[in-house]
């Protein structure tokens, strides 16, 4: 520390800016680039992963998801099912760029994945598919990088499948993402004659050598029966720029031909602005068009540098705080995911975003306010950990050791301390029942519970007040189905675990009024107080507020923290059937008080009492989780699958008549939605596929209502 506080004061004394780069640094920060790569299930995130890492070098064979042998899908369950459970971080180096990736998984059961991810990252590969193009799942992820302001490319794939559509899928991004997709590429060929790309920045044809598995690129010029096309594109391209970058709009009214090197500076500093959307596209299984997709992320997708630095706020006095990306800087680093390993225990994924993590260093917590000792550090190539001595600010590795971490925590020094914003994630809308089979179980699955928690903030385990059962809840049934399997397979739990069940909510309809006088002798003592509460429905996904509109004389401010705590846990327990009430605005209207005997315990009994009284007065009702439903079928089966969607209380919205396929989309509750993989099997003859993502809570039909309260 006082080496680093040396340092800052020579470079005070000499007008020179301190350095900001550690000389260990294996490169420098401009050089480095923490990305993502996003999308829908089944776009070829994890085909294009493993290219990536192939033609870097980090690997030295592709895996495959459909054998069971990419690299970024480890676990033994994304090994069975084909698909990305649980991100997976690895480094690679192309044109001496240090690139750190994280491959997302795209089935929305586990965007939680996404969201801590995109969270710690400085850019992101959106990956489309060529047939399906803009999906519901590539809406949701989108919209994630939206709300953490995170630079994008486009990786259009699958452009050797039947029915790709490369210009399709850039409208779709205009249409349905308000995204301003700049297309730097054409493709060379369609479908099954697709041969490689048109680079309408260079205004080359580039294609890829089989043999070498695409190891090998071929440039050169443009075929003829492209080039009307590619000017066309390239006009475009250049508009679109000239719009948005003044650079670009320079060197247009100068030259409309504007050289390649002014537009990639253009496009770069537009991508980093969050403009424009460069899109590129490709064939990852057929190792076409990778190579040429990290050039792009080395030349338009941020550095730590280009990024704007991380704001937190002082934990005491919650004073608005900025710490650049420095490795002198004081340290600031976010825990981002938790997960336990076999060999090295509990492994914390941490972001670094000033300063420089070392081990055997103390770190400060800034959410319990404790110190503890980082024992290893670790660089992440998915299931494989590379111990190391520091991570540098704008790095992303992993800490050994820690224990009291929970996902979100910062990281920093005790004397100059910081709490960055913490990462948001969705209520789980599935629960099931879970028991140990004997006795001795009991400890383990607790242990279980407890560490899948720990790694995952969308598994919430929960007693039953009324039963005793332990519930196990989660974002859908296959998260349900991958937590119980785990929980049998790597911790070793005898266990029984009953039929998933809806996570239903509370809300109520109309305004209600209630009053409590809470008048009592306990312990010798007496404990008074005396409430009126109003309540009225909250617009719909807006959540709960409590305000107080009574006089200090009525209500002092020592009892307002209790009066809150008491609706609060009115609010968790509900009046119908003990589920949460949301969408409710409470209203504390009148207040009594004596002076001697009005007590804390009092005023947070007479509230959670008043405010029973005023939500039962309010037409209370059952809310339950409406489903976004995506189901692509052939046209012969149409009529069936609608008739099945319609009986399962299922609204249509819209469909969409895609050459060989139809495309319906549809809410449909939840509580309907339980095997629905085997009934549309069944309806189509297994031809039929489909995903589903939350859209919303809805109130339940009365009769449906009565039913579940009957129960």
């Amino acid at each position: 520390m006082d080496l680093i506080l040396e340092q800052k004061k020579q470079g005070d004394k000499s007008g020179s800016v301190p350095q900001r780069e550690a000389p260990d640094r294996s490169r420098p920060l401009a050089d480095v680039r923490n990305i993502g790569v996003i999308a829908h299930i089944d776009a070829g995130k994890t085909t294009t992963s493993e290219r990536i890492l192939f033609y870097a070098g980090r690997v030295h064979r592709m895996g495959e998801v459909h054998e069971g042998t990419a690299t970024m899908d480890f676990m033994p369950q994304e090994k069975e099912r084909g698909i990305t459970i649980t991100s997976a971080a690895t480094t690679c180096f192309w044109n001496d760029h240090q690139i750190n990736i994280i491959d997302t998984p795209g089935h929305v059961d586990f965007t939680v994945e996404v969201e801590r991810s995109l969270r710690v990252l400085d850019g992101a590969v959106v990956v489309f598919c060529g047939v399906g193009g803009v999906q519901p799942q590539s809406e949701t992820v989108w919209h994630q990088a939206d709300r953490y302001k995170v630079p994008r490319i486009a990786f259009v794939n699958k452009m050797d499948r039947m029915g790709a559509d490369f210009g399709s899928v850039v409208s779709q991004m205009q249409a349905k993402l308000g995204a301003v997709p700049v297309p730097i590429q054409i493709p060379w060929g369609r479908e099954e004659q697709f041969r490689g790309v048109v680079d309408l920045v260079a205004m080359e044809a580039i294609s890829f050598d089989e043999s070498s598995l695409g190891v090998k690129v071929v440039s050169g010029p443009i075929p003829a029966e492209l080039g009307a096309e590619a000017e066309k594109a390239r006009a475009a391209m250049i508009e679109l720029l000239a719009e948005r970058d003044e650079g670009v709009l320079a060197a247009y009214l100068e030259n409309v031909d504007v050289p390649a090197a002014v537009l990639k500076e253009g496009l770069r500093r537009a991508t980093v602005a969050q403009k424009v959307t460069p899109v590129l596209c490709g064939a990852s299984l057929r190792n076409k068009g990778v190579q040429q997709l990290l050039d792009a992320v080395v030349d338009f997708l941020p550095s730590p540098l280009d990024v704007p630095a991380i704001q937190g706020e002082h934990p005491k006095t919650h004073e608005v705080m900025t710490r650049e990306a420095d490795d002198f800087a004081p340290l600031s680093a976010l825990v981002f995911k938790l997960i336990n390993d076999p060999y090295m225990g509990r492994l914390a994924f941490v972001r670094v975003y000033s300063g420089q993590l070392k081990q055997g260093q103390n770190v400060f917590n800034a959410r319990t306010r404790k110190r503890e000792r980082v024992m290893k550090l670790v660089f992440l190539h998915a299931d494989d950990r590379k111990e190391v001595d520091v991570i540098h600010a704008g790095e992303i590795g992993a800490v050994v050791g820690l224990k009291q971490v929970t996902t979100g925590d910062t990281l920093c020094v005790e004397n100059m301390p910081v709490e960055l914003e913490r990462i948001r994630f969705p209520e789980p809308v599935i629960s099931m029942a879970i028991e140990p089979k004997s006795q001795a179980d009991r400890e383990k699955l607790n242990e279980a519970l407890g560490a899948l928690a720990a790694e995952d903030p969308t598994c919430v385990v929960s007693v039953d007040k009324d039963t005793g059962q332990t519930l196990l809840s989660g974002m859908g049934e296959l998260h349900l189905d991958i937590l119980k399997d785990r929980m049998f397979r790597e911790y070793k739990v005898q266990a029984n675990a009953g039929r998933p069940m809806v996570a239903y909510r509370e809300t109520i309809l109309a305004e209600g009024r209630g009053e409590h006088l809470f008048d009592r002798e306990i312990g010798g003592q007496r404990q008074y107080a005396e409430l009126v509460l109003e309540v009225q429905p909250a617009q719909r996904g807006s959540g709960n507020s409590i305000e107080f509109d009574v006089p200090a004389g009525r209500l002092p401010s020592e009892f307002r923290p209790a009066v809150e705590l008491g609706i609060q846990d009115g609010l968790m327990t509900g009046v119908l059937a003990n589920y949460a009430l949301t969408d409710v605005k409470v209203s504390v209207v009148g207040a009594a008080i004596h002076d001697q005997d009005s007590t804390e315990m009092a005023f947070r009994t007479a509230a959670v009492m008043a405010f029973r009284v005023a939500v039962k007065a309010a037409r209370p009702a059952l809310l339950e989780p409406i489903m976004t439903v995506e189901i692509i079928l052939p046209l012969e089966h149409l009529g069936d699958v609608l008739s099945d969607v319609s009986s399962r209380r299922g609204h249509v919205q819209d469909m969409v008549n895609k050459e060989t396929v139809q495309v319906v989309h549809a809410r449909v509750p939840l509580a309907e939605l339980f095997g629905y993989s085997t009934a549309i099997r069944s309806l189509t003859k297994g031809r039929a596929s489909y995903t589903m993502e939350p859209a919303c809570f809805d109130v339940v039909p009365e009769a449906i209502q009565q039913q579940l309260l009957e129960r």
